[in-house]
């Protein structure tokens, strides 16, 4: 079975981008590159469990085994020493990248209380967005019963757009909901 996502892509997002920014190829079209999901988890320094946790989260949500990242530099005031794992991440591609942006936009980010859109102010000037999500209660895997604690977690969406502006626009034909 095809993505959905994907299909919509490559049927609707690449003409429509292909007529608006005037390309030559169809290879000159952005396209979504990868997804990194990221947990930072600042009190697993205290208590190592937290990050078990919150990989196990990290692990539902994306249907992947995270990463478990661990910290350059030691920071006196922040009682970390260098290579104390400190968080958790997971790079999606390909059908599981498609699969998350789906469910990101058509069921996650609508169950966000008081949901106006996500920000339009989150590019990074060389066509790649980031999304900052307070708790991880909005994503459907996650059981509310088994949650100790909120914790957010950082989406990046990785795209070979050149600019901003081609980026939103690759992300707006995905369906992102962008604030008006």
């Amino acid at each position: 079975m095809a993505n959905r996502l994907k299909e919509k892509y490559l049927k609707e997002v690449v003409p429509a981008l292909t007529e608006q920014f005037n390309y030559s190829s169809v290879m000159a079209v952005p396209k979504v590159d990868k997804i990194v999901l990221n947990m930072g988890v600042g009190d697993a320094v205290s208590n190592a469990k937290n990050l078990e946790k919150a990989a196990e989260e990290l692990a539902l949500i994306s249907g992947q085994k995270p990463l478990i990242t661990k910290a350059k530099k030691s920071i006196a005031g922040f009682r970390l020493r260098e290579g104390v794992a400190i968080g958790a991440k997971v790079t999606l591609r390909g059908e599981r990248m498609y699969d998350f942006l789906d469910k990101l936009v058509s069921v996650s980010l609508p169950r966000v209380r008081d949901f106006h859109g996500v920000p339009t102010k989150s590019f990074d000037g060389r066509g790649n967005y980031t999304l900052g999500i307070k708790e991880q209660l909005i994503f459907p895997e996650i059981n509310f019963d088994d949650v100790d604690k909120t914790r957010g977690l950082d989406i990046v969406i990785v795209t070979t757009a050149n600019t901003d502006e081609e980026s939103r626009a690759l992300l707006t034909g995905l369906g992102m909901p962008f604030a008006k």
